[in-house]
């Protein structure tokens, strides 16, 4: 755990440069704007510790995996956000020596994030070894306004004597992502110019045959007057130059505007012409309004998706962090977008699609956004609805039986580990549960009839065959699963797995029931489409009458799978501090021999499932299965925290709060270099809504049932619900309920039914 990281309500700090922490920093200041982000990588040249990346929503790499490519049905590839087009990038010569902060004196160093106006700031002073002392400051926007736009101001000052300074701004195509599989380059170059007062380069994918185009507009001024600048290019680099005299107190300053666009939304020719319209919008006004426009933008999501703490700093810029990251990851603008587990901060995992944005992510945007929003995440995977049935049929599934991949980009699976890929099928449910969550929350029974209800019925088929009968247990059972516990593989009667299995045929069942009676010809025509038969919603209920759950009966805990109590059962209290995280500490055959838990697996179901439970059986099972959880995933502590708060354990709904919250500001789990977790932190959101406040969905009606941490003075909270905007604001001792629409909403509050009027 680190704790370099300033505490303060509004902006991410961090004061003096520290270079073992470098990688660390480029994931936490990382900014975009749902169509592309970046790390906060350094725009000049830099010898020392650096991951690069700069990543466009949608743009990927098949790279061809490493392992288990030879098995039936096994994925041919990893689907990769890849590392883009480098617009940032300036190579800075001060009296012929590169400025490179790894061979600098580096003093007064900052780099700030300030989440309220979505602006990137990064300052320092350094003494260069030929002696010549510099100030430097930039300035980063990714345009939340025009999301296939970006900008930058980077200023420079010599201190101490006059110097000649030599300044190229450039775009670079050839880039490579560090986690190549075979160190394959995923770019071929297509084209790059310097004409019409500005840069360009285009580059193609491998394979996927994605084209990029990056157009760049440069403005190069020393004390406010615009210099002449020098054009060049070599294949897929550009660049502008320009070679001064600088005194001290001199301000040499260039400003970079970039367009970047893709194949995704525009023909050949289309691209071009975009490009060039895109750098003339935004190169027509100052990088001050360019920061005024970018500060609206953030403003008019902060007033509907604020959280606000008052008397903890930590927890107030940390639930702000979780917040900012997650909808610069994903605004909702585009149905073919999803969110990927790092965004735009890193290349782990792929950048790629799972079942945290069902299971995490859903909730978060239908409570702060437009219902469109989460309807575009669940429009995602009905558009994936073949390439899912394809997925089962690889693996020997039939009859429109459908099982959506762990890990995608384009509907395919492309995960390489096969415990994941052929095991940890709870993924089909997740999905389905969302469908349920938004048809909850919203009311919208149009989107179960007109695609959700054809999900449903695909992926309840792949659970009637995914079940075997147990003759010695005249049950059916579910065998050879990954439970959300990744440190077991491959075991039998998962009881998540069973009950997310059992829960999606109920529902599928009730569906086709609800339509039957709402538009029977409706119905016709869908079951016509997915050649759907009576005798299958026969067979779905006989398994669900039927279907094995592990349980012990003595003491009436739910078992995570059979024979999890043949396990030594051994406490994480138990552990030395010297052997976690255990997944890198200790061998793998070792954690799939012990008790311990990487996250929330019977309890993720008991939080999916809670009112088909009281609170003595959610209790015993929070109470066994807590204390064998190690949190080792980023998803685990918001499940957690939301269970220990229902259950009145305010001191630990409070820590886990802390811990999925500050996971990345504090590197909890020594990984945040290689990326943030981006998907956890709508967990962050759902720890303080659902968690701390209680808010459900129950009978059409919203229910809060709140706690405030001791240590708190309040907090304060904005929800949308059917066409409502509630602020919802929680003091020690008092509530405040502002209702900013004009129609009145009944909600139980704390027990009590209340009326909350339009305020005036």
């Amino acid at each position: 755990m680190k704790n370099y990281i300033v505490h303060d309500e509004w902006n991410i700090i961090e004061e003096g440069f520290q270079p073992a922490y470098n990688e660390v920093s480029e994931s936490i200041f990382s900014i975009g704007n749902g169509r592309m982000g970046q790390r906060a990588n350094f725009e000049e040249d830099y010898s020392g510790k650096s991951l690069p990346g700069s990543y466009l929503a949608g743009v990927y790499y098949p790279d061809k995996t490493r392992v288990g490519w030879w098995k039936n049905g096994y994925p041919e590839y990893f689907a990769k956000v890849i590392n883009a087009i480098n617009w940032i990038g300036l190579h800075i010569e001060v009296n012929g020596e590169v400025l490179d902060l790894a061979k600098c004196d580096v003093h007064s160093f900052q780099r700030k994030l300030d989440m309220k106006h979505g602006l990137l700031v990064r300052s320092f002073d350094a003494r260069l070894q030929n002696g010549v002392e510099i100030r430097v400051k930039s300035m980063r926007i990714f345009h939340l306004f025009q999301s296939e736009t970006a900008s930058l101001k980077y200023t420079i000052q010599v201190l101490n004597q006059k110097a000649s300074l030599q300044v190229e701004s450039y775009l670079e195509g050839d880039v490579v992502n560090r986690d190549s599989n075979y160190d394959e380059h995923f770019w071929n170059f297509i084209s790059s110019g310097t004409s019409d007062s500005q840069l360009n380069v285009t580059m193609k994918t491998k394979k996927t045959d994605f084209i990029v185009r990056a157009d760049l507009f440069n403005n190069f001024t020393l004390n406010n007057k615009t210099l002449e600048s020098k054009p060049s290019k070599e294949g897929a680099y550009v660049s502008e130059s320009v070679a001064i005299s600088i005194e001290p107190g001199d301000i040499f300053s260039v400003e970079k505007r970039v367009s970047m666009v893709t194949s995704q939304n525009y023909t050949e020719t289309e691209l071009v012409v975009t490009g060039k319209a895109n750098i003339e919008k935004i190169s027509a006004i100052t990088f001050d309004e360019l920061q005024h426009n970018q500060a609206l933008a953030w403003g008019n999501f902060w007033n509907e998706s604020d959280i606000e703490i008052t008397a903890d700093v930590a927890a107030q810029q940390a639930i702000r962090f979780n917040i900012f990251q997650l909808y610069q990851t994903y605004t909702g603008e585009d149905s073919r977008l999803n969110i990927g587990p790092k965004g735009f901060t890193g290349e782990k995992y792929g950048g790629v699609t799972y079942w945290d944005t069902e299971a995490y992510c859903v909730p978060f945007y239908l409570a702060t956004q437009p219902s469109a929003i989460a309807r575009n995440l669940l429009l995602y995977r009905y558009q994936h609805l073949d390439k899912a049935i394809e997925n089962a049929a690889k693996l020997g599934f039939s009859n429109g039986a459908a099982l959506y991949p762990m890990v995608t980009m384009n509907g395919e699976e492309c995960h390489n580990e096969w415990e994941i890929t052929f095991e940890e099928i709870h993924r089909n449910g997740a999905i389905a549960f969302a469908i349920y969550n938004y048809q909850r929350y919203t009311g919208d029974w149009s989107y179960v009839e007109n695609y959700g209800l054809e999900v449903l019925i695909a992926i309840s088929r792949f659970w009637a065959q995914r079940v075997n009968w147990s003759a010695e247990k005249d049950k059916y059972v579910i065998l050879g699963v990954t439970g959300p516990n990744e440190y077991e593989n491959n075991v039998n009667n998962n009881w998540y797995t069973n009950t997310i299995a059992s829960w999606c045929l109920k529902y599928t069942l009730e569906s086709i029931q609800t339509l039957k009676d709402s538009d029977h010809i409706k119905l016709k025509v869908l079951f016509e489409k997915v050649a759907f038969k009576q005798e299958e919603a026969v067979a779905w209920q006989h398994v669900m009458d039927h279907l094995y759950y592990p349980i012990d009966t003595e003491s009436g805990i739910f078992l995570q799978q059979d024979g999890y109590l043949d396990k030594e059962q051994v406490l994480v209290a138990d552990l030395p501090d010297t052997e976690r995280p255990i997944n890198q500490k200790w061998s793998w055959d070792r954690i799939l021999r012990s008790c311990f838990i990487k996250q929330a697996d019977v309890l993720q179901g008991l939080y999916f499932f809670e009112d088909q439970y009281d609170l003595d059986t959610i209790r015993k099972n929070y109470d066994f299965y807590e204390p064998r959880t190690v949190h080792e995933s980023s998803l685990s502590p918001c499940v957690h925290a939301i269970l220990a708060s229902k259950l009145g354990n305010e001191a630990k709904a409070y820590e886990f709060y802390l811990r999925t919250a500050r996971l990345d500001l504090d590197d909890y789990n020594n990984d945040t270099e290689d990326g943030l977790h981006i998907t956890s932190m709508a967990g962050t959101w759902m720890s303080i809504v659902e968690g701390f406040a209680g808010m459900r969905v129950k009978n059409n009606t919203l229910i809060f049932q709140t706690f405030i941490p001791k240590t708190w003075e309040s907090y304060a909270f904005h929800v949308q619900f059917r066409g409502v905007k509630l602020f919802v604001k929680i003091k020690q001792h008092d509530f405040e309920l502002i209702n900013k629409s004009n129609q009145e909403i009944n909600i139980i509050f704390n027990g009590e039914a209340i009326s909350v009027k339009p305020s005036a």
